[in-house]
């Protein structure tokens, strides 16, 4: 259950497509002058190195941000590429930041971050580079759900569970359903992967059902390697921001 480790997998195709609507998103809020919360419930550890070991034995970031870059992807003002180019400012050449760090970038004084993660390594990681927010060494969804809806109410909730957990697929619309009536303003939007064998698709039918106004945005690439099951990533946004489908298409037609 605590076995997920994202180093392997950091800025892969799979981040790259949610790190862009997520970059997105959170330049459009900031982009008013009110104050917002930002939630996240299974942080990570915020910062990692595209050069560890972790990264270079699976390869997956050099066919996503390595390549995207390369390939210009993202415009030079796209919100992620700032958010990124200020991260390895900071950090070195071959930093990517996680979803914690690339909120940091766009939150403002006044501004309120919630971010949960229950993986004892990963939390200690994330609490040294994640000073800008209050931390929760506890199950994301319970940390959502005492905290929604969170002060300031306008604001963003992302939900990254690493699905190592089956259960997660059947849980997840009840959980989202429960926000969303709790935080009915707030922006919530939830990253799955596309897999092989689809067991994914009763929950993202269960979302589209329940939640017929939200965005759903899914990208395909092929598998990291033979037998991987991941084969594309999906995110259903609700209460999405006006141009983010734009955005969203933009994105999509990359892959």
């Amino acid at each position: 259950m605590l076995s997920y480790q994202h180093a392997y997998h950091a800025g892969n195709l799979a981040d790259l497509h949610k790190h862009a609507l997520l970059a997105w998103v959170l330049a459009y809020l900031t982009a008013k002058p009110k104050p917002l919360s930002y939630l996240e419930t299974h942080a990570g550890r915020g910062l990692y190195d595209l050069s560890a070991p972790e990264a270079e034995k699976t390869g997956e970031a050099a066919a996503g941000i390595t390549r995207a870059l390369s390939e210009n992807w993202l415009p030079t003002d796209h919100p992620l590429r700032l958010a990124l180019e200020a991260v390895r400012a900071r950090h070195g050449a071959t930093a990517y930041p996680g979803s914690p760090l690339i909120a940091r970038h766009f939150l403002r004084p006044g501004d309120v971050a919630h971010l949960a993660e229950l993986h004892p390594a990963e939390h200690q990681a994330l609490a040294e580079v994640a000073g800008f927010a209050h931390l929760h060494r506890q199950d994301g969804f319970q940390m959502a759900q005492a905290i929604c809806p969170p002060t300031p109410r306008r604001g963003l909730l992302l939900i990254d569970p690493s699905y190592e957990v089956k259960a997660d697929y059947d849980a997840i619309p009840r959980h989202v359903a429960k926000l969303a009536r709790k935080w009915n303003v707030g922006v919530i939007a939830l990253w799955y992967p596309i897999l092989a064998d689809s067991r994914h698709a009763p929950m993202v039918e269960a979302l589209r059902r329940n939640h017929p106004e939200a965005l759903v945005s899914e990208v395909r690439f092929p598998p990291a390697r033979p037998g991987h099951g991941m084969v594309g990533s999906g995110m259903v946004v609700l209460n999405a921001p006006y141009g983010l489908e734009t955005e969203a298409r933009r994105i999509e037609a990359l892959f």
